[in-house]
């Protein structure tokens, strides 16, 4: 049981991630550059989940994936089967709930870039799309890593979304915060204690090697 409540637990945040990175690496590069108006309202959705208990969006989504409702609807029709309770569902919700865990560590490192360097790009004959991969990717490098273990780690910690749009079937949608939760609601203590202090450790761990990749970043800039 918590050897499937792992690998589902990893295969989600791998997929989830590798979404994420795709999502957002074009909306933070629009946001770390765009003046238009309705930027502070797009930045407000996307910080959302940071102050929105996760079981209000895990509510709200559960309800979108109903079949009474158009996403769900929708899902039926194309793939036969209902996205609620489903590991699709855990990634749909996932890619959601860890948005701006993604998306601002992004941003900031886009806002951190220097538009003499673009600029000269553009002076050089290059257009926006080479100026981009050719230049703002490659310098964009710390922060992408970041924002990885940031989205990769936070959606192994994921709790309250998954339990209301996952529910807990092994093999199925129990990832390791719900086998916790049920460890605990079953009394076993032992097992509950093993896996919380994994997750423990595991963030230690993860979030050093961050932190520490951060700084020999920073000094690799600024030598």
């Amino acid at each position: 049981m918590m050897t499937d409540a792992i690998l589902l637990t990893l295969k989600l945040a791998a997929v989830t991630t590798l979404l994420l990175l795709v999502l957002c690496l074009p909306l933070a590069h629009w946001l770390s550059k765009t003046q238009s108006i309705i930027k502070p309202f797009i930045e407000a959705i996307v910080a959302l989940p940071l102050v929105l208990p996760p079981t209000v969006l895990g509510f709200y989504l559960l309800v979108w994936m109903s079949p009474n409702h158009l996403l769900g609807q929708w899902w039926i029709a194309v793939f036969d089967r209902p996205l609620a309770f489903s590991f699709a569902g855990l990634v749909f919700g996932s890619v959601l709930y860890s948005l701006p865990f993604v998306v601002q560590p992004l941003q900031r490192t886009f806002e951190g870039q220097s538009a003499a360097l673009k600029e000269a790009a553009f002076t050089l004959g290059a257009n926006p799309w080479k100026t981009f991969w050719r230049i703002q990717f490659p310098l964009a490098r710390p922060g992408l890593i970041a924002a990885s273990v940031l989205g990769f780690a936070h959606t192994v910690g994921e709790f309250g979304v998954v339990l209301m749009i996952g529910g807990n079937i092994p093999g199925s949608t129990q990832v390791l915060s719900i086998l916790l939760f049920d460890q605990v609601e079953s009394s076993h203590y032992q097992e509950a204690h093993i896996l919380a202090g994994g997750l423990v450790v595991t963030s230690v761990i993860t979030l050093f090697s961050l932190y520490r990749w951060n700084r020999y970043a920073s000094v690799r800039v600024g030598a």
